[in-house]
């Protein structure tokens, strides 16, 4: 993963770029299917190697092949300062966070007493894992199909995809539409 990782940054052919991004889909998709996180593992391959390489490879079909040189070496500095700010930001949002498997945390006073007893009833299906993915995170999954449509839309937005226009036919020239 980090070989990939590595040439993607490295690498200047688009082409190259969205087929190794892919690949990394695959990798990590079969890395989370031997850490048995297969629902996580069957949505890193859709969306990951799957409906991103598409919608890359439409994007690549609008625009060029290749990534174009910055006329200004030193306006790189502006995107790093805005990633570490961001970064930053990230970070003081989990400094308030529960230690890892602590046993206070919210979600073992509240959340998981209430899957353990109630699923059954609620959901009618004996296995709490298979329950709590198909049952309860049902609206998750729409949640990434509306992410992943409103991403689509607003690549296309953004390169400004037009409309051919209709040619004008004879002794229309003088009129108005």
């Amino acid at each position: 993963m980090a070989a990939t990782a590595i040439a993607v940054v490295r690498l200047r052919g688009l082409l190259a770029v969205i087929m190794l991004s892919g690949i990394y889909s695959l990798i990590s998709a079969a890395l989370l299917t031997t850490l048995d996180a297969v629902d996580v593992a069957m949505t890193e391959a859709a969306v990951g190697a799957g409906i991103t390489t598409v919608l890359l490879l439409g994007t690549l079909t609008l625009t060029g092949a290749d990534e174009a040189r910055p006329s200004r070496p030193h306006r790189r500095l502006l995107p790093l300062a805005v990633v570490m700010v961001t970064g930053a930001f990230l970070v003081y949002g989990t400094l308030d966070m529960p230690d890892f498997g602590a046993a206070d945390a919210p979600i073992h006073r509240h959340v998981a007493p209430r899957y353990i007893h109630e699923t059954a009833t609620e959901v009618g299906v004996p296995n709490i894992v298979t329950a709590v993915l198909a049952g309860y995170r049902g609206y998750d999954t729409m949640g990434e199909t509306t992410v992943v449509f409103t991403a689509a839309l607003g690549v296309l937005l953004l390169l400004g995809v037009e409309r051919p226009r209709r040619r004008r036919k004879r002794g229309d020239e003088g009129k108005d539409s």
